[in-house]
């Protein structure tokens, strides 16, 4: 058996094959971040296409922490409804799905909240709102609420969160010396800048229970000079197992204004897997499952990546964008490499359109 297809397991989540469908802002919600039914349409497309774990896009914690328009919420129980009919929709078309709980600090839109927040009040090229710093009070609130959003996560009937601590968001700006000057507790050097994803880890484990499955996605290495280098990064993944998670998916963290985590124009497998030698570094710092993401596009990539230890999982975005039935495809020998042309152009233009594949697709014989 191809190894991409044997069973996987993260945590007490046992996994069919070892393809995780990476989290993706959908923008399929309302204005209070209630999932739309198209959403749930597409999650049980994702399931019926074979994959093994689903990451929902990011849903945000708290209302200061709303990143963009039609994004997910999670921040009241009155939501909890609607996530549990995700939840339900995914099960019974055969799948499992994970919550990718967020806050977007600085990165937040103007659209979307009146100030922007971060660890410290620091102004930018890229930053359309300069933030203003958090309070230690604030901090504490922050940490609650993504407790709490785990909390509904399992209430809602999900099978695992994912605390998302990359591409610059809140916990990422905490990490990062470009954006946590700190002077308190909760900066001064790395350690310092770890405690508030060691506060939210620990507040989210308390709330979901031992065994919960409790993923991060870590964004290891800034692009912006100043910020948080590579070693660091191997600092911060050194130290996760004792935060108690049961694995991490390894991306980037602040992009600068452009996106460090996706790359256009992926035509061989030379381009691929272009984060695979951070998670080289990243085997020899912890134990845990390591999820890789970054350009894949053909099994044979993927299954090199598994056979070499380099990751447990393969992690997807912009393929299963194109061909959510790509899991199934490559199963069963009918397809070895994604349709997708890495164009970026599957993000939603205007309100109500959503995430779809809309690149100039030479589709393979169905």
């Amino acid at each position: 058996m191809s190894m991409l297809f044997k069973p996987g397991k993260i945590g007490t989540l046992e996994l069919p094959n070892r393809l995780v469908r990476s989290a993706t802002a959908e923008r399929m919600a309302d204005a209070d971040g209630r999932p739309l039914p198209k959403l749930k349409a597409l999650y049980q497309e994702l399931a019926r296409g074979g994959v093994g774990l689903i990451i929902s896009g990011h849903m945000y914690v708290h209302p200061s922490g709303k990143c963009h328009p039609e994004m997910m919420g999670i921040y009241s129980d009155e939501l909890i409804p609607g996530l549990a009919e995700l939840a339900e929709a995914v099960h019974g078309a055969g799948g499992r799905i994970a919550v990718q709980i967020n806050h977007g600090g600085m990165q937040c839109s103007p659209e979307t909240v009146k100030e922007t927040i971060a660890p410290s009040a620091i102004d930018a090229d890229f930053l359309k709102h300069p933030p203003r710093e958090m309070p230690p009070a604030e901090i504490e609130l922050l940490i609650d609420a993504f407790a709490q959003a785990a909390r509904r996560v399992k209430e809602a009937g999900f099978d695992g969160v994912q605390i998302h601590g990359a591409h610059g968001y809140l916990i990422s700006q905490f990490l990062s010396p470009f954006v946590n000057k700190r002077s308190d507790k909760w900066g001064r050097g790395l350690v310092g800048r770890m405690r508030f994803l060691r506060a939210v880890c620990r507040a989210v484990r308390a709330e979901v229970g031992p065994d919960y499955p409790m993923l991060i996605k870590l964004g290891v290495k800034d692009a912006v000079d100043g910020g948080m280098t590579l070693e660091e990064g191997m600092g911060v993944m050194t130290a996760l197992e004792s935060m108690r998670l049961d694995a991490v998916e390894i991306s980037a963290g602040i992009g600068g204004g452009r996106s460090s985590s996706i790359r256009k124009g992926i035509r061989s497998a030379a381009d691929e897997a272009y984060f695979r030698p951070w998670a080289q570094k990243a085997r020899k710092r912890t134990r845990l499952p390591i999820i890789l993401v970054g350009g894949f596009r053909s099994q044979r990539v993927m299954e090199d990546v598994l056979s070499y230890g380099d990751a447990d999982f393969i992690s997807l975005c912009r393929p299963l964008i194109c061909e959510p039935d790509l899991p199934n495809r490559m199963r069963t020998g009918l397809q070895e490499r994604s349709s997708c042309i890495s164009a970026n152009l599957c993000w939603a233009e205007q309100e109500g359109e959503g995430i779809a594949c809309k690149c100039p697709l030479e589709k393979l014989d169905r």
